[in-house]
């Protein structure tokens, strides 16, 4: 990941943080190209098609500003087992035996290629989110469409998407 892009994710991670202590959970998505955009959803962590409608939204402007970086992020609670991590929204309730709050997060350079990573983060006593710092999988990555930031990936890969910005 070159200087650029790690900039851009520690601005995204930053902004996330920032909602997360104020008890929001947008999915946010900061994009450069002929200018910088940042985008928030709230609704994101609803289901799969608010997910793909944001997404497919976060495509089509980066398409209009002929982006080339971006970094996606979204707070998630994940479960970690041999050879796959399950991942779900996070909520008000108590975490269950073996999970782990972390903001997921994919990035893209024109240069670079993607990367994946997580800001891995735990919770005091009174609810005070405690960030660590941001990781990047050394380890090959298989996503899939549940991942934040593939459908964002895989609409600026294909020459034929026909997405537009509402």
């Amino acid at each position: 990941m070159n200087e650029q892009t790690f900039s851009l994710l520690l601005d995204v991670v930053g902004r996330l943080e920032h909602a997360i202590r104020d008890r929001d959970c947008p999915a946010i998505v900061a994009l450069q190209g002929q200018h910088h955009l940042v985008l928030s959803d709230y609704d994101y962590l609803r289901d799969q098609q608010a997910a793909s409608v944001f997404e497919d939204k976060a495509a089509a402007h980066a398409k209009r500003i002929q982006a080339t970086r971006w970094v996606f992020a979204v707070p998630q609670v994940w479960v970690v087992t041999p050879g796959q991590v399950a991942t779900r929204a996070v909520s008000n309730h108590q975490l269950r035996l073996g999970e782990a709050e972390t903001i997921t997060w994919m990035s893209f350079d024109v240069g670079d290629g993607v990367d994946y990573g997580r800001v891995p983060y735990t919770r005091r006593p009174n609810g005070e989110p405690i960030f660590d710092e941001p990781e990047t999988f050394m380890v090959e990555v298989q996503p899939d469409e549940p991942m934040p930031g593939f459908r964002l990936l895989r609409a600026l890969m294909s020459e034929d998407s026909d997405t537009a910005p509402d």
